[in-house]
């Protein structure tokens, strides 16, 4: 049965539909560190650095999970990848309720729940777009990216509700069950191809100037690792996502509700600013996407990349709330509309059959420097007294990556393979 006909919706838009409340969930949870630091710190006594290192390791094993869940999907396909990442988040997370000891939260926190929301990201998302669009691909991956803001924007703010109405196990239930209850419709409705529903992928065929432009400079083979990695393309494409972690996920992600409270911002507006961060992200991230469609991917990274090691640097110096809410503006329009020109410029530059390996290990590289920035801010923090050197060193890494997207080669058009 073909779901193409006139007057259907593409089953292509049901695996998005899914898919987009999966990221939203799990991006939820893995944003959720920023909001524990503190509920920590006051009940088991544990130091800032020794909480960074944990939320370090579980940034080290999130970037892991993608290469990993990537290289998997192949083989397996995104339905067995997406149920098993769930179903490792639950393991991860639901025994925090009974932990009592520092290795307790680096093993179920840092280890496990990181691998499990590791395989369900941003990597999963580029693979099910390329899978299973040829156009509108861009979009897509806009409101993948727009799925990761809004967990933020809602999981952040109930979390620290919860935390302070009852305490912070009542938000580990909630990310739990939150997590457990998405293994039904994924299980129900999404499928590894277009080909399993009788489908093609939407707009196959298609000879219009947006199924053109998405697919321009693109081949359907790929490109093995080993070779990929020799190039300078390449090169850029991980450094400039390097430091893509180091300024969001890493450094704002979980040291920026500890630094608004430390310069006399109340918890609740703390986690209000990194919620509207995250409702920005949404508009950000899915303009990106219709942008990535029909401009050149690197500029738009270096005007993301510009734009936000400016905010980055005035932000040690902000001490008023609507200071703090233009910064959560500017920062929050680019905090991940990187990844739909970076995932693009993968499939292009390097061919679709090699999006989940390549834009896996780019993701992996973004997240080590996510760790890094967790466990510098910490270290940081205790050194120093406060954040301001490490959202410093944020900034001025942002113009470097300015300079890495712009040194990145425009794709040329790439020859199908021969006959063996």
């Amino acid at each position: 049965m073909s779901h193409t006909s006139a007057g259907r919706t593409h089953y292509a838009w049901v695996v998005v539909g899914v898919t987009f409340l999966v990221l939203l969930v799990t991006s939820g949870i893995r944003a959720a560190p920023g909001a524990l630091v503190l509920p920590f710190e006051g009940e088991f006594g544990w130091d800032r650095p020794s909480i960074s290192l944990a939320a370090a390791v579980s940034l080290v094993t999130y970037g892991l999970g993608a290469p990993l869940g990537g290289s998997l999907i192949g083989r397996y396909g995104v339905r067995r990848i997406m149920l098993a990442g769930l179903a490792l988040i639950v393991v991860g997370v639901a025994p925090m309720l009974l932990m009592r000891e520092l290795w307790h939260l680096h093993l179920l926190w840092g280890v496990v729940a990181g691998i499990g929301t590791g395989a369900v990201a941003q990597v999963l998302g580029a693979a099910i777009a390329t899978i299973w669009f040829r156009r509108a691909r861009g979009v897509v991956l806009g409101l993948f990216g727009a799925a990761t803001s809004a967990g933020q924007l809602i999981f952040v703010p109930a979390i620290v509700a919860l935390t302070v109405a009852v305490d912070w196990r009542a938000a580990i239930v909630l990310m739990a069950v939150g997590a457990g209850v998405l293994l039904v419709p994924v299980l129900l409705f999404i499928r590894d191809r277009p080909e399993d529903v009788g489908a093609r992928p939407y707009g196959a065929g298609l000879d219009d100037d947006a199924s053109a432009a998405s697919s321009a400079g693109e081949r359907a083979g790929g490109t093995p690792l080993r070779v990929a990695i020799r190039t300078r393309n390449y090169q850029l494409l991980a450094a400039s996502f390097f430091i893509c972690g180091y300024t969001s996920t890493g450094l704002i992600g979980v040291h920026f509700i500890p630094h608004a409270v430390e310069h006399g911002f109340g918890e609740v507006t703390a986690a209000g600013t990194l919620g509207l961060i995250g409702m920005m992200n949404i508009v950000g991230t899915v303009a990106s996407g219709w942008l990535t469609d029909r401009y050149d991917n690197r500029l738009l990274l270096a005007v993301y990349y510009g734009l936000r090691a400016l905010s980055l640097l005035v932000l040690p110096w902000i001490v008023d709330v609507p200071p703090l809410l233009v910064f959560a503006v500017v920062f929050g329009l680019d905090y991940i509309a990187t990844v739909p020109p970076t995932a693009n410029l993968t499939a292009r530059l390097y061919g679709r059959a090699s999006v989940g390996t390549l834009f896996g290990w780019i993701f992996f590289a973004h997240m080590v420097g996510a760790a890094l920035a967790a466990w510098v801010g910490g270290v940081a923090r205790e050194a120093l007294g406060d954040y301001t050197l490490a959202f410093l060193s944020a900034g001025a890494l942002g113009l470097v990556a300015v300079g890495f997207s712009l040194g990145i080669r425009r794709p040329q058009p790439l020859p199908e393979p021969g006959p063996a």
